[in-house]
């Protein structure tokens, strides 16, 4: 009888061992997902940030902005180098950038000439094959005429456009297909002007030429970037009829935006970033909360400014949707056009 009991006790030890046992294994499988857990990416190494251009145009101080901001301000604590990468209208540096499938430590600075470049046929290249970050700075567009011009406002001018396009030549430059011509065409579509009719004079030298040929009676308008105005604007050679941004800027108080003006039109020429193709969702989220904080920055703000630039941020999800629509505006108005079939 006492073996029996002796037995009985021994089943009942290993039981309650066996219990203490499996509870600790219980409690460990209860924390392994946290150790499983998939920790938040960040760059393993130096940073790359290519500037499809040589230094000292838009691109390389875009790139150089970013660098300065992200690294002082210690919101990337890896180094970031740029690399310029000029050639074919940013395609080179872009080739280079799509080479870096899946690397999140590369990135690159782009405009919308990645979307005009494919439509006009001079790249393969799309904001498709790219991971869209963030839209990150502007340069505004205007409308100029010369200071004794007849045209007082944007609704005047572009009436009489509309009335006899043929006899109102406008200047644009370096090329068609840009952003400057886009302006313009969307301004004309908008006053119920034909943009096929209007009559475009290219000056390669961009605005080195068209405000000398303005200034002297060859064409009746430009349409340009704000920047290349200020000085004869300031002079008071030239009248800009209407600005392409979402409120009047400090440099030009008595400019009307188009909007103000009973256009509905805001139009940018945008800079933004964009890393290489399949970059995981967690490389997204560590370059959109690093970015998110780059703007925000004093230093980054103040060094827009210093530029002439204007903040124009967009997160990536935005910012994608932004250049699927741009792209498909683009296509409708250089079909109308003839520069595209």
């Amino acid at each position: 009888m006492s073996r029996t009991k002796n037995l009985i006790a021994l089943l009942l030890v290993v039981l309650l061992i066996a219990a203490a046992l499996a509870g600790c294994g219980s409690k460990q499988d209860q924390g392994s997902p946290a150790k499983e857990e998939q920790k938040a990416w960040t760059p393993s190494g130096t940073v790359e940030i290519v500037a499809p251009a040589s230094p000292g145009g838009g691109w390389d101080l875009l790139a150089r902005t970013m660098q300065k901001t992200l690294s002082e301000d210690k919101i990337v604590d890896k180094p970031i180098i740029i690399t310029n990468k000029p050639g074919g209208g940013g395609a080179t540096g872009w080739n280079y950038l799509k080479s870096k499938k899946g690397q999140g430590e590369f990135l690159a600075v782009n405009s919308s000439l990645l979307i005009l470049n494919h439509l006009l046929g001079s790249s393969d290249l799309t904001f498709k094959d790219f991971t869209p970050l963030a839209n990150l700075q502007t340069e505004w567009e205007v409308v100029a005429v010369s200071a004794d011009s007849p045209y007082k406002t944007g609704k005047d001018f572009f009436e009489a456009l509309k009335k006899d396009p043929a006899s109102m030549p406008i200047g644009v430059g370096p090329a068609l297909g840009n952003d400057d011509h886009i302006q313009f065409l969307m301004l004309a579509k908008a006053y119920g002007i034909d943009p096929s009719t209007i009559k475009f004079v290219v000056y390669p030298g961009a605005g080195g030429e068209q405000i000398p040929a303005l200034l002297g009676g060859h064409i009746k308008a430009i349409t340009i970037s704000m920047a290349e105005t200020l000085e004869q604007y300031k002079a008071g050679k030239i009248r800009i009829l209407g600005i392409s941004s979402d409120k009047r800027v400090e440099v030009m108080p008595d400019v009307p935006t188009w909007k103000e003006q009973g256009i509905d039109l805001v139009f940018a020429h945008w800079r933004g970033v964009m890393g290489p193709p399949d970059m995981t969702p967690e490389q997204v989220k560590y370059w959109s909360d690093a970015i998110g904080k780059m703007v925000q920055q004093d230093s980054w703000k103040t060094a827009l400014k210093n530029m002439g630039q204007y903040e124009y941020y967009m997160p990536a999800d935005e910012y994608k949707a932004y250049l699927e629509k741009q792209s498909a505006e683009f296509e409708s108005l250089l079909k109308q056009v003839g520069l595209i079939k």
